[in-house]
């Protein structure tokens, strides 16, 4: 008997697992699709092994087992067998030294290029992380548009990255997690995809917001005997009534997802027993008439909820879902939803696209296909617009969610736009024009304002003026990227040639004072002295200027050599007084990077804390507001590009900072002396107001003083544990 020394064991059990999970695909692929060519899997799967050989995971497996897992989800939604392969290469040009025109060679021009879509930009000029996921999103978006297996592809190396998640470090779980939510999540939804979508939310939600969900999970589990026997007894009732009136059918029946569920009780403030649908049975049927007619019979058994119908059948939703919602009443009072739809519609609601998806010689996509995907190429054509990667992410994050307004104009022309959308969103849906100079808008023949919210089947009908003008203050309700866009281009051309005026004229006056000759300065001096100052060209320089991001002897010191000191003047008193006025004496804990006398002060809108990440956005007249980077008037500001400069934390920094916090809790006796207590001795209590209401939840607005942003998390932390109180979120003004 020959003894092999460890490693060597180790090494031909895991080459052993690898080689057992491929057959594995292998058989899954011809039970499926019994007439594939299964030799470019042969290929791929040599081809993966050898380039990915020395390579481990985190968790210590050998890397081929990410892409062989990747391959079986892709199997298990009975994909063709190109896309499988290109599963078990995806990470070979990414990861090792194999080049595309290797993959090229070896297996053809069509999976070369489903290999480029998921290969990530490899430049070294991306400085920052939010620049390398904007490009690196742009660049599989386009290669979605013209092959719809890139995305399924990702989606799966997702899944299998979200189910492995525990392997890597906190921080990183953190922003994979993150972006699954808001990107790969919603990503998921509007390709129909809601079995992968709900794996992902949930596994990215568990990470995320560990005591929440495990909360959520408990009680889940606290209901679920009682939720199982309840939904038998029922599903059994309304599948004898189905087979007494011949209605063909299976009956199914589900409890609510964790995620799912913590979005409604933080949407509607509510406890888990006030989820009407955390209870479901789903019929399965053979035709239309008989979704309509089975729809019958559950509302001959039990009594419907008003207002809780949904026809997603006469009206499908853009990610090709269809089915009949209904919310009834059992006999002891529970709530329960049903859905209603075809074995079509539920292949459909399940895998979406990926159901019924075939790709064609060519690249050809069908007449529902394209329906399916029209969002991705409008999303396309809107996204070449944005330059900056924190507007390219964001609006991304908000085309990504579902869109559930159908709107009508007045000719009844169906206009598709995203919930909470507003008459301006549908003004630019209509055309830009349309949108730029609307006044006003009659929903179903009624004068509305502008910030009004659309629901489905309202015909709306704008009012336009000529010569009128997107507004600033638009950007604070209108919910679609197209029209955020618009608005703030149209704002942008404005506000810069306001700016370019005003810092011209600044810097004539700044002549004149100095006894200087403004007119003695050519074109080419100018054009100098904006680069020497990082402009790149003598308006930009003008505009800068204007917003007070240059002063205008900082300037005339370039134009006129020698002729100015460069001396730094002391803070006047005027800016003393105007800091003072502002209730800027805390702010010494930041600084702006390369500027001097700045006034800067924290935006009230978001009060940001030492630990939060910042950016700086000059005003006039009120120095530099400091902004956390994710509040949301950060994301009307990014239009004005050029008002934007670089702050930072200083190093040391003893103040504390007042934030309010919002506890949603329920009312009971001692609640409020164990919140006080969670909060240590160190912290001051600066005011705390509490509002019961009649339902027996209440409200504990709560003001602190606070060191640091990890001062915050730990009291967050510390009062989300306690027994009552369901959620913790800081307030802002307005």
């Amino acid at each position: 008997m020959v003894n092999f020394p460890g490693t060597f064991r180790q090494t031909i059990s895991t080459n052993l697992l690898t080689l057992t999970r491929f057959r594995e695909l292998l058989k899954k692929i011809k039970q499926a699709r019994p007439d594939e060519d299964l030799e470019l899997l042969r290929r791929a799967y040599r081809f993966s092994a050898q380039s990915h050989i020395s390579q481990t995971r985190a968790s210590g497996e050998p890397y081929l087992a990410h892409p062989l897992e990747v391959a079986i989800i892709l199997a298990d939604m009975r994909m063709d067998v190109a896309t499988i392969a290109t599963a078990l290469l995806h990470d070979v040009v990414e990861d090792t030294s194999v080049t595309l025109q290797d993959i090229r060679d070896s297996f053809g021009e069509e999976i070369a290029l489903l290999v480029e879509g998921l290969t990530k930009v490899n430049r070294l000029d991306i400085a920052s992380r939010e620049e390398r996921q904007a490009d690196n999103l742009r660049k599989m978006f386009l290669a979605m548009v013209n092959d719809l297996r890139v995305i399924f592809i990702k989606l799966a190396d997702r899944l299998h990255n979200m189910r492995t998640l525990q392997y890597v470090s906190p921080e990183k779980q953190q922003r994979i997690a993150r972006e699954t939510l808001e990107i790969y999540g919603p990503l998921a939804h509007r390709m129909g995809m809601s079995k992968v979508r709900a794996e992902l939310e949930d596994l990215a939600f568990s990470y995320l917001d560990p005591i929440d969900f495990e909360k959520i999970v408990k009680e889940i589990e606290a209901k679920r005997r009682s939720g199982e026997v309840f939904l038998k007894e029922i599903a059994g009732l309304l599948a004898a009534r189905l087979k007494e009136t011949n209605i063909p059918a299976r009956v199914e029946w589900r409890i609510k997802r964790p995620y799912s569920i913590f979005l409604k009780m933080k949407r509607q403030n509510t406890e888990i027993n006030e989820v009407y649908d955390l209870l479901a049975l789903r019929i399965v049927t053979d035709s239309v008439n008989n979704c309509y007619a089975a729809l019958g019979v559950v509302h001959t058994i039990w009594s419907p909820v008003p207002g809780r119908f949904k026809d997603y059948i006469a009206m499908a939703r853009p990610n090709l879902y269809q089915s009949l919602h209904t919310t009834v009443v059992g006999s002891n009072g529970q709530h329960f939803e049903v859905q209603i739809r075809t074995e079509d519609m539920h292949r459909t609601a399940e895998e979406g696209i990926a159901a019924h998806w075939k790709y064609k010689e060519g690249g050809a996509y069908s007449a529902a296909d394209e329906r399916s995907i029209s969002w991705l190429r409008h999303l396309v054509e809107w996204q070449q617009e944005l330059s900056e990667p924190a507007e390219f992410l964001t609006s991304l994050k908000i085309n990504l969610y579902p869109e559930e307004v159908y709107a009508f104009s007045p000719k009844g022309k169906v206009v598709v736009l995203p919930r909470d959308s507003t008459t301006v969103d549908f003004a630019y849906a209509i055309h830009t024009e349309v949108g730029n100079t609307c006044v006003g808008a009659k929903v179903n023949g009624k004068l509305v304002p502008l910030r009004c919210r659309l629901r489905s089947g309202d015909i709306v009908e704008i009012v336009t003026q000529k010569g009128s003008h997107p507004s600033r203050d638009w950007l604070n309700f209108v919910v679609s990227s197209r029209a955020r866009n618009k608005v703030r281009h149209w704002i942008k051309a404005s506000e810069r040639s306001t700016s370019m005026d005003l810092g011209r004229k600044i810097l004539e006056k700044e002549c004149r004072r100095l006894q200087l000759s403004w007119k003695s300065i050519s074109d080419a001096q100018l054009v100098k002295a904006a680069n020497d100052l990082g402009c790149p060209s003598k308006e930009d320089l003008f505009s800068d200027v204007g917003f007070g991001k240059h002063d205008a002897k900082q300037v005339l010191s370039k134009l006129f050599p020698g002729s100015i000191t460069d001396e730094k003047p002391e803070k006047s008193s005027l800016a003393q007084s105007v800091q003072k006025a502002l209730g800027l004496s805390r702010e010494s804990a930041v600084q702006v990077k390369g500027f001097n006398d700045l006034l800067i002060y924290r935006a009230k809108c978001c009060e940001p804390i030492l630990g939060d990440k910042i950016v700086g956005y000059i005003t006039r007249g009120k120095g530099v507001a400091v902004h956390a980077t994710n509040c949301p008037n950060v994301q009307n500001l990014q239009y004005e590009e050029e008002r934007r400069i670089e702050v930072e934390w200083a190093a040391a920094a003893d103040d504390t900072y007042p934030i309010d916090l919002i506890l949603h809790t329920a009312d009971r006796p001692g609640l409020l002396k164990e919140i006080t207590a969670a909060i240590s001795d160190k912290t001051n209590i600066r005011n705390i107001e509490t509002k019961i209401a009649e339902n027996g939840n209440a409200t504990i607005d709560l003001s602190l003083d606070i060191q640091d942003k990890k001062h915050l998390d730990r009291l967050i932390f510390a009062m989300r544990k306690i027994n009552g109180v369901r959620s913790v979120e800081r307030s802002f003004k307005d």
